[in-house]
């Protein structure tokens, strides 16, 4: 058994999310199947036992009637030596009960009624067990306590619920092990999975970084048209390496999720940052870009800082893309019902379908063929709020597009408190964030401003709507 239970332990280690749900439902289930299984049987078991009590009374009033004088001390010891003793009482036409046994306890008047069917009362403080029989003008009652059924009830559900709280931490482990045993091929098949993609994605950076390189320095060259080329060239590689690095940060996520460390953070700091920093690429798009918020004070989650930049930077960057040339972004913070904290952001794109909003977080799917992205972003701002504790909202805005709102549980500051230090970077940038929360370089905004815009290529931020 020890040797189990450790197997099942080094297995817990390895990954047990998924098997320990599994195993921690099947255990339920079985305590759920075995306590209803207990109870019924108690029942029946307590029933048999009252029954024996009710037969044992009636062959003793039915030996008292063949035997008027009442059974010997010797009889009666030998009928009590396996149970308790049956008392006996005769009731007059009065309704005084008279004893007829020795050290019988006084039957009181009213603790019991006259009749045939056997009836429980209490005695002495006892739960006692009374059947009568019509003898002449009168009763003859038998009693017996049912104390000793009682104590072996209370001693089987006792045991019961030992047994069955070792065999329900039985079932558990053993379905934990088998399960574990069971996934371990496919936790090797994702494992290998994840480590391609880490790797693939890790190796295609030292490439783009070559062609990037190679790119600026035939840029500054005197000939303009080779120059527009080579900036649409250059547009389309920086845009795949914004799609390796989005690639590249989702399987570092997957296969090694941050382990928490959230801090009272301000969300309205957060997003006043935030729109300061993608105030040049909502210009590009020629896109109306502001802040507002209703809250008198500081609106408070626990998150980490660094996170809840990376969520910002890819809902704005999407909403500035899709919003359209002379469009409107709307970013906000608001407390919500239920005491809550939301950042809300609202385009005056073409908005997200109800059908497509069941899939709007699976990578590579993208729910709208305008604009370039390459349908990460969402997975990436999804694996943000799950990994916060956060929520998302989606729905229309009256701007006319999408209204997307992340909210989180809200955290009341005492008097006197400020939060965290809220933005995670001291140059507006953070290392490998998503390309929506980078800032855009003098060539890529010429070439959104002018150049690639009748070609309608222009350089792709991280997906959205997908």
């Amino acid at each position: 058994m020890r040797g189990f239970f450790r197997s099942a332990v080094s297995l817990m280690r390895r990954r047990p999310d998924h098997a320990t749900r599994v195993a921690a439902a099947t255990a339920a289930i079985v305590a759920v199947l075995f306590s209803i299984a207990s109870a019924t049987f108690d029942v029946v078991d307590g029933q048999h036992r009252v029954q024996q009590v009710d037969a044992r009374l009636r062959g003793q009033l039915a030996l008292m009637a063949l035997n008027p004088a009442g059974p010997s001390a010797a009889e009666q010891a030998e009928s009590d030596v396996d149970s308790a003793p049956v008392f006996l009482w005769r009731v007059g036409a009065s309704g005084a009960p008279v004893p007829l046994q020795a050290e019988t306890p006084h039957l009181a008047a009213g603790t019991w009624s006259p009749s045939s069917h056997p009836t429980t009362a209490t005695l002495n403080h006892s739960t006692f067990r009374f059947v009568g029989m019509r003898a002449g003008t009168g009763w003859l009652v038998a009693g017996q306590s049912l104390a000793e059924a009682q104590n072996i009830e209370q001693e089987l559900q006792t045991a019961e619920a030992i047994g069955g709280t070792i065999f329900v931490v039985v079932v558990f482990a053993g379905a934990l092990v088998i399960g574990l045993r069971a996934s371990r091929p496919i936790e090797e098949a994702r494992r290998r999975q994840l480590e391609f993609t880490a790797d693939a994605s890790h190796e295609l950076r030292t490439p783009l970084t070559v062609i990037e390189a190679e790119l600026s320095l035939a840029r500054s060259g005197p000939d303009s048209g080779a120059r527009d080329a080579l900036e649409r060239v250059g547009a389309e590689s920086a845009r795949l390496r914004r799609i390796v690095e989005d690639l590249l940060w989702l399987a570092r996520f997957d296969s090694h999720p941050p382990a928490p460390r959230a801090e009272v953070i301000d969300l309205i700091s957060l997003a006043e940052v935030c729109t300061e920093r993608f105030d040049a690429l909502a210009r590009s798009y020629r896109v109306d870009l502001s802040f507002s918020h209703d809250a008198t004070g500081p609106v408070c989650a626990s998150a980490p800082p660094d996170s809840i930049d990376r969520l910002l930077g890819v809902l704005v960057d999407n909403a500035c893309r899709y919003a359209g040339e002379g469009g409107t972004v709307r970013l906000g913070v608001t407390p919500t019902r239920g005491g809550r904290a939301a950042i809300v952001v609202e385009d005056s794109g073409p908005g997200i379908a109800p059908a497509e909003r069941a899939r709007l977080f699976d990578r590579f799917h993208r729910a709208t063929d305008q604009g370039s992205g390459a349908g990460l972003g969402l997975a990436i701002a999804d694996s943000v709020v799950r990994s916060t504790g956060g929520r998302w909202k989606i729905g229309d805005s009256p701007l006319g597009g999408a209204r997307m709102e992340v909210s989180w549980h809200q955290i009341r500051l005492r008097s006197g408190v400020p939060p965290a230090v809220n933005d995670p970077r001291p140059d507006g940038r953070h290392p490998e964030a998503p390309s929506g929360a980078q800032r855009l370089s003098a060539a890529e905004q010429s070439q959104r401003a002018g150049v690639a815009a009748p070609r309608g290529r222009r350089a792709g931020r991280t997906g959205r709507r997908g």
